[in-house]
């Protein structure tokens, strides 16, 4: 297992942590561990590629993929992509026992602009809601989401697909009189 220096660490798991459903805030403050078949690091244009059945966990963050390139500025992390069949990543929600999943042919993450891509036959699903689309951006900045429907792709006419399922009411007590 090959585990990386802290502070690019810590950065590099910020493309799941800045996700809208309020992740788990613990997991920053844990150590990341990243395994791949193989690794280049180009240390002077500050790039590292991950390569072959890829790992990367932090916490309760799980991120798997085919291939991870990250490219770092002076900063700590400038951009994560990570490709797969699909490329997925899973979270515990904050102070829930629940996750958040995310699937796609390409996961991308800037950090300076705080936006999240997901690329091709992307989708998200948290509990029994689910959101497909052939791309979904998300910006943690704004809290603004995107998706985009791509036609003969990802769903009949290529349209978006959103299943949000009634969630649990709770019982009022009957009033006194």
């Amino acid at each position: 297992m090959h585990t990386l220096k802290m502070g690019f660490c810590a950065a590099l798991c910020a493309v799941l942590l800045a996700s809208p459903a309020h992740a788990e805030k613990a997991d920053r403050d844990k150590p990341v561990n990243l395994e791949a078949d193989t690794v280049t690091l180009d240390d002077i244009r500050k790039v590292s590629v991950y390569q072959g059945n890829v790992i990367l966990s932090q916490g309760t963050l799980m991120l798997r993929a085919d291939r991870v390139q990250v490219t770092q500025n002076a900063g700590g992390l400038d951009k994560l992509s990570a490709t797969g069949r699909p490329a997925t990543f899973r979270q515990k929600l904050e102070g829930r026992d629940e996750f958040i999943d995310g699937f796609a042919n390409r996961i991308e993450y800037d950090s300076v602009n705080s936006q999240l891509e997901m690329i091709g036959q992307a989708q998200l699903r948290r509990g029994g809601d689910e959101l497909r689309g052939a791309q979904i951006s998300y910006n943690a900045n704004t809290e603004f989401y995107k998706v985009v429907g791509q036609p003969g792709v990802d769903t009949p006419a290529g349209r978006v697909r959103a299943i949000i399922r009634p969630k649990p009411r709770t019982e009022q007590p009957a009033a006194q009189p």
